[in-house]
């Protein structure tokens, strides 16, 4: 019987508060720090901020906080070495070493990364603050960093929701995370697919994959129950992405087989259910590209369940990809989870799962304005997280082998992500399925999204943390 109330919190369970602060942090002092670390899970008000545990009881917190360490984290608080050589490679050579395995190259490479990410080994820990307003972000962090003592704040990174969970591309997100078994969250709707094993998610418990368990670090009160963090910032040139639809818009206008890709009339429907005026070919064509790229209308319909217009009526979560789904598979979404369908990896279904968390960051994109050509668009994107028991079994096989490489179907190898590849404008291409089972091969898709930023962290039990606080 797992105890939820010694996992934190932002691992099973998805915060609904708007606002988030990254506290970016190096460990001034040892001693000071351990102390912060054993009152943070003390139980006493005020002072040090408390974790929040996966389990709160009856009272809903105002505020969660939750903290992440880096292996130079792990290592400036003085984790015994025993233990240390027990975390994973990829954990402990960080983010910033394996980016050629994530397709953090050309200007995501970590050599661009802007301060306090281009300092790595000086990245100890990062904590997450979640609230409403950010007079509490102001609260939370002041009373974080109130000794002055344990550690030195190297940056900050903030993020908030958008209304419905639009993110930048304008695209409806935050609709699917997996559930877990044992775990009871009312909040969460069935998806259709198995629910993950614990192991899948925590370090210590049961697999998908039959005997296998990954390591524990030990002693077990270190080990058990934490999982590691892919903590992304995440650029998205928004003024790109809808600069290509209109390109591929137009050019679709021109191609003989146009009238698969949307019937005439069929752009009525469509510009009435995603409310664009004046209804026209050309922006229902641009929003039938947007669809087939991410694998959802941009109001969140799945192309596995309405490929021809978006419908409201649809479940957005319980959907697979049979034979004859329409979802193409490059699209984004089957290429991060394939779920039930055919893959050649045949043992990676619903192995490689991931707990995302994501939350933009930057003023929504409300296109360029007449006479604003000669200021430059604020940096806007997305604060990711990417939460697994395996780091390379999970973020980094998803991230190489099925985003950037498309290993996982003959048909799309060689092939990168439509939106989150690295994608060049001379070598890119997507094929645009039609009815009819013939493609229409679209190019020159250029990199919509780049790394300004990361690292890797470990998300310790409660238990862990008071066991480093001992030290």
């Amino acid at each position: 019987m797992t105890d939820f109330a010694d996992v934190q919190g932002n691992i099973l369970r998805g915060y609904r508060m708007p606002r988030v602060r990254y506290l970016i942090l190096e460990v001034a002092d040892r001693s000071a720090a351990r102390r912060w670390l054993a009152a943070s899970t003390s139980g006493r008000g005020g002072g040090v901020p408390q974790i929040t545990p996966g389990h709160w009881g009856a009272n809903k917190p105002d505020t969660c906080f939750n903290i992440g360490l880096t292996y130079e984290g792990l290592r400036a608080l003085g984790t015994p070495g025993s233990s240390l050589a027990m975390f994973p490679n990829e954990f402990i050579e960080g983010m910033n070493a394996r980016a050629l395995k994530l397709g953090d190259v050309g200007r995501s490479a970590p050599q661009t990364w802007p301060a306090p990410f281009n300092e790595p080994a000086r990245i100890h820990l990062i904590a997450t603050i979640y609230a409403t307003e950010v007079e509490q972000l102001d609260d939370v962090q002041r009373r974080a960093l109130a000794d002055g003592k344990a550690w030195r704040l190297l940056g900050t990174r903030e993020g908030c929701s958008f209304p419905d969970d639009i993110v930048h591309f304008g695209y409806r997100d935050n609709i699917m995370q997996p559930r877990f078994e044992g775990v009871h969250d009312p909040q969460r709707h069935a998806d259709g697919q198995p629910r993950a094993p614990l192991g899948t998610v925590l370090l210590g418990h049961p697999t998908n994959l039959e005997g296998l368990m990954w390591r524990v670090p030990q002693p077990e009160a270190l080990g058990r129950n934490g999982t590691f963090n892919a903590f992304r910032v995440l650029k998205q040139d928004v003024a790109g992405f809808e600069k290509y639809l209109d390109q591929a818009a137009s050019d679709l206008l021109k191609h003989p087989q146009v009238d698969e890709v949307l019937p005439p009339g069929a752009e009525v429907k469509i510009c009435q259910v995603l409310s664009i005026a004046p209804p026209s070919r050309h922006g229902a064509l641009r929003e039938v590209v947007a669809a087939n790229l991410c694998g959802r209308w941009r109001d969140g319909t799945p192309l596995a369940l309405s490929a021809d217009t978006p419908d409201p009526k649809v479940d957005q979560a319980k959907f697979d990809y049979d034979g004859n789904s329409r979802c193409p598979y490059g699209a984004h979404i089957r290429r991060c989870n394939p779920r039930g369908g055919q893959i050649v990896q045949r043992v990676a279904n619903n192995s490689r799962r991931l707990v995302r968390r994501g939350v933009p960051y930057g003023p929504p994109y409300n296109g360029t304005q007449p006479g604003d050509k000669s200021r430059p668009e604020p940096e806007r994107g997305l604060l990711g997280n990417f939460i697994g028991a395996s780091l390379g079994a999970q973020f980094e096989a998803m991230s190489c082998d099925w985003l950037n490489l498309g290993l996982q179907d003959p048909r799309i190898t060689r092939s990168n992500d439509p939106i989150t590849g690295t994608n060049d404008p001379d070598t890119s291409w997507f094929d645009l399925p039609l009815k009819s089972g013939s493609t229409i091969r679209l190019r020159g898709l250029p990199e919509f999204v780049s790394t300004r930023g990361g690292a890797y962290t470990f998300l310790p039990s409660l238990s862990a943390i008071r066991y480093l606080g001992s030290l």
